[in-house]
């Protein structure tokens, strides 16, 4: 694959999750992947990225794992010879005792899939240990040898959660479990019974991490012999909650939680319009992190770039500052109808802020510069050959564009967001090392804005007018009595985003379908984040007439704008 910025392509944005295949487990894995790289390619797209894959916690969201490094397991192809241990036997124990129809309809059912999925892993692992060839063990060892410096504590941690009724949030743990030192002298006084059971969950969680690295590298091969880059997201921060924070304090700030500063435009998101957002993560000791010489960046990096092409820093302005909070965001609500003052004196006297500095002098801004770049260098030599590309969208510092630039590192293009001086910035200007789409997973999709900017009763009738209004005029689509979304507005707005002067063009799935589905609203912890679906099956996509009408469409202005 020739990954240059020379060469344009276009890519296609799915939540791994609300990919369906017929013999599916109730989510998408790397199985239901495989058929939809293939269904990619056969359109055009030379992309498929894809949400972190990351283990997660109880609130589902990949940008909100529990490990940076850990894969999360319901993304396994289970079935009989999948892993290699998994009998048919086993595989039809399991699967007795579950409705699968049920579980294959309607939304990702978390605690059903995770359960059985569970168990066939548990049963494969048990096989492991009793039948397993002596090349099988020797692989496995290799494997858990080669990733020892961060698989040996996640699968402590792991083990330590197990005992701890499967939840992450270590600091409510028992007294002796909530952290490494304790844990191991707690462990220690155990008996040998105790110890051995111990080491088995460890090796188990251990041997699951080998199948995922195992299926991953898989499908990544399958990808490029199609020739198609698979694409990841990567957060900056990490979770709180995470084996990454209870084994290595000492690089955090776990007094402050990151976000980012006061956005008006989530007109629906009260607190960030006063706020801001306040999304956790805890804030990097960046000089702890110099000290090691940011060996956990390196071993991060080299962690994505072992399965993915591109990978995708989300909030990449991070690296610069990040805007960062004194209460973590369980007490937002707390917050919200306080004064300034008010906030003061229930955090003594710490209110939030940019750190580690501001960009309000030019002395700032420079040293937010450079010890940006000093980061992201780091970030670039460890990734070889994987491309870079950084989110760079929010309230941007005029340095940061320049300085990723100069990096050889892809920023964002947001065209109905892309202003200069009161003026819209025509496609065909975007910089070539950039990647432009009109929404990511925390977006309304457009045919939603469609519906909401139609329906006079709709509270967010006049954003939505104001959003599709930009997007027409990016596509140069005149505002006119009779406007038909699929007749006018689909086939325009898409030839703009193909014929933009960016290296890549992201159509999320959802946009790409015309579907109103919204995976993700940002600032909530609404039940139906991170779990909704597409309606079809991939086969059933590849079989539905008005999906490949639309998709001989998207195809002939794929080759028009020369992205096949």
């Amino acid at each position: 694959m020739n990954l240059s910025p020379e060469n344009k392509v276009a890519g296609v944005l799915t939540p791994l999750f609300a990919l369906r295949n017929e013999n599916g487990l109730g989510i998408g894995d790397v199985a239901t992947l495989r058929e939809f790289i293939e269904w990619a390619r056969g359109i055009g797209f030379g992309v498929v990225q894809l949400l972190p894959i990351n283990e997660v916690g109880r609130d589902n969201s990949p940008y909100n794992a529990i490990s940076a490094m850990a894969i999360e397991p319901t993304t396994l192809h289970l079935a009989p010879g999948s892993p290699a241990e998994l009998t048919q036997e086993a595989f039809e124990s399991a699967t007795t005792n579950e409705n699968l129809t049920t579980l294959r309809r309607g939304p990702v059912k978390y605690e059903r899939v995770r359960k059985l999925k569970r168990e066939l892993l548990e049963s494969a692992f048990n096989n492991f240990q009793l039948n397993a060839s002596a090349n099988r063990h020797s692989t496995f060892d290799q494997f858990c040898e080669r990733e020892s410096s961060w698989l040996k504590s996640y699968s402590f941690f792991r083990a330590l959660m197990e005992l701890n009724s499967e939840s992450e949030t270590w600091d409510e743990w028992q007294r002796e479990h909530r952290d490494p030192q304790t844990a191991r002298s707690w462990l220690a006084k155990q008996s040998t019974a105790v110890q051995t059971q111990f080491s088995g969950r460890e090796k188990f969680f251990s041997y699951v991490q080998w199948i995922a690295d195992e299926q991953w590298r898989k499908v990544s091969k399958f990808a490029e012999d199609h020739r198609v880059a698979l694409m990841v997201d990567v957060p900056f921060g990490v979770s709180y909650y995470s084996a990454d924070v209870f084994t290595e304090r000492d690089i955090f700030h776990l007094d402050w939680s990151g976000g980012a500063p006061p956005e008006p435009y989530f007109k629906d998101d009260k607190f960030t319009i006063k706020w801001g957002q306040n999304w956790g993560i805890p804030v990097y000791n960046w000089p702890a992190m110099r000290a090691q010489d940011f060996t956990w960046w390196r071993q991060r990096v080299r962690g994505v770039k072992r399965i993915f092409h591109i990978f995708r820093i989300d909030h990449v302005l991070g690296f610069y500052r990040i805007y960062a909070f004194p209460w973590r965001p369980t007490r937002n609500a707390e917050f919200l109808p306080l004064t300034p003052a008010q906030m003061l004196e229930k955090t003594g006297g710490r209110s939030p802020h940019f750190a580690p500095r501001d960009d309000e002098t030019p002395e700032n801004s420079e040293a937010n510069r450079r010890e940006g770049e000093e980061y992201l260098r780091v970030v670039l030599a460890e990734s070889g050959e994987t491309r870079v590309a950084g989110e760079d969208l929010g309230t941007v510092p005029k340095y940061v564009r320049p300085n990723l630039q100069s990096l050889g590192i892809a920023g964002f293009k947001i065209p109905q967001w892309e202003f200069l001086h009161g003026r819209m910035t025509p496609g065909n200007e975007f910089e070539r090392l950039s990647v432009t789409t009109y929404a990511t997973h925390d977006h309304k999709p457009i045919r939603q804005l469609w519906s909401e900017a139609h329906d006079e009763k709709s509270p967010t009738r006049e954003q939505a007018r104001e959003d599709l209004l930009k997007i027409a005029q990016f596509a140069g689509i005149a505002p006119r009595e009779g406007l038909e979304y699929e007749r006018d507005f689909y086939p325009a707005m898409m030839s703009a985003l193909f014929n933009s002067n960016s290296w890549i063009a992201i159509v999320m799935i959802t946009d790409l379908l015309a579907r109103r589905d919204r995976f993700n609203v940002p600032g909530t912890a609404a039940a139906a984040n991170w779990t909704r679906r597409l309606p079809k099956t991939i086969s059933q996509l590849q079989a539905s007439r008005n999906v490949r009408r639309r998709m001989r469409l998207i195809r002939e202005l794929l080759e028009k704008s020369g992205r096949t």
